[in-house]
């Protein structure tokens, strides 16, 4: 329900920091775990944690807060015990600590987000293409701990990355008390049972394009910092590369309105999966070559910016009234869960035994069979519009 009284801040300053979480996590935890001596297996293990607590915590979050109809006290008992269990990484290195204290931390870590998600949109009404405004400062925040953490381990310990992390869940938990409350709209569909929504074969289309596209990524998230840092590029230059990406991301997420009002949401899709093709062959394949490189970051804005927000509005269009939560928390779990479990855990034996070339053409190759299904399924849902765009 959009309102007069300006909100934009309050979520505005979650996203901010959740995503400064994800800057400091996504580039910089796998330089820490190599730090600490773990291999690329072991790596690519713990890297996978938080993709696979992705896939089951936010269905189990998005039921409870669909069924008791309080999603924002469910987002602030998960950000609570998020912060609480983050604390166990300064007490252990080992490799089994890790994994139990990754794996408590994630499941309530993730449960948060699509619950924003769902609020965001609803609290946005009728100009839902205007999400990417407030989206926007999540990628604000991750270029602040990128960018400033890059430059900082330049000169300091790469340890202290931990102190980064429980900064960025302090401001989630403070955040996540300031989340306007929003009302859910009945809808005619409130009746249906949920899975009959997601059988739907348009539905399944996009969720199947969208695994496909977190598994690309899966190789980015896991090795690019190390396969940059391998390549000679100092620490602080493989923030500044990370951060150029969401700076592009950033403008796209502006420019959303205009394009879905003239694209519509199926259209910039094709366009993201096919960026992303080129992005991941340009990474395997030219990362010694600067301008090539800076290329495939700028892609960010379409392989990730665009995506993001075209298929957070379209899952938005698909799953309505008392839906809302569980359509974006399946969502979550299907791309950003399953995908990148699944991307994130191949990434390390391809890497191991077939090198950095291989991997990402792997990764682009799981683009383009997500632009060969949404090309098959969805490329003729011409009103797939935003409202309001």
């Amino acid at each position: 329900m959009y309102t007069t009284k300006n909100y934009h801040w309050r979520i505005a300053g979650f996203y901010f920091f959740y995503y400064a979480f994800v800057g400091m996590f996504s580039p910089y935890w796998s330089l820490y775990l190599q730090s600490i001596h773990f291999d690329a297996i072991e790596i690519s293990i713990l890297m996978s944690i938080q993709p696979v607590m992705r896939m089951v915590a936010p269905n189990i979050w998005g039921w409870l807060a669909d069924h008791t109809g309080k999603r924002l006290l469910v987002v602030q008992v998960a950000a609570s015990l998020s912060a609480l269990f983050y604390l166990g990484v300064f007490a252990t290195t080992d490799f089994w600590g890790l994994f139990l204290v990754l794996a408590l931390m994630s499941f309530f870590w993730s449960a948060s987000m699509p619950l924003v998600e769902a609020t965001t949109l609803s609290y946005l009404g009728k100009n839902t293409a205007h999400y990417g405004r407030i989206r926007s400062w999540g990628s604000i925040g991750f270029i602040v701990s990128v960018v400033g953490l890059g430059y900082a381990f330049d000169y300091i310990a790469i340890a202290w990355l931990l102190w980064a992390g429980l900064v960025c869940e302090v401001g989630i938990l403070i955040f996540s008390r300031q989340i306007p409350k929003t009302e859910v709209l009945a809808h005619h569909t409130d009746h249906q049972p949920i899975r009959q929504i997601l059988l739907q074969p348009r539905v399944l289309a996009l969720f199947g394009a969208c695994f496909l596209m977190s598994v690309a990524h899966g190789p980015y998230y896991t090795f690019f910092s190390i396969y940059l840092v391998e390549h000679g590029y100092a620490k602080s230059v493989v923030g500044g590369l990370w951060a150029l990406g969401v700076i592009c991301e950033i403008g796209v997420f502006f420019l959303m309105p205009a394009l879905v009002r003239r694209f519509g949401f199926t259209r910039i899709l094709l366009v993201s999966f096919s960026a992303a093709v080129l992005r991941f062959l340009l990474i395997g394949w030219a990362v010694d070559v600067v301008v090539l490189l800076l290329l495939a970051q700028v892609l960010h804005a379409l392989s990730f910016g665009a995506f993001h927000a075209a298929s957070v509005g379209l899952v938005h269009q698909f799953f309505q009234g008392r839906h809302q939560s569980r359509g974006q928390a399946l969502y979550g779990s299907f791309t950003y869960g399953a995908g990148g479990m699944l991307g994130g855990l191949a990434s390390g034996p391809i890497w191991q035994h077939w090198g950095a070339s291989a991997l990402y053409t792997f990764s682009a190759g799981m683009a383009l069979a997500g632009l060969l299904l949404m090309w098959w399924k969805l490329r003729n849902m011409e009103n797939a519009r935003a409202p309001g765009a």
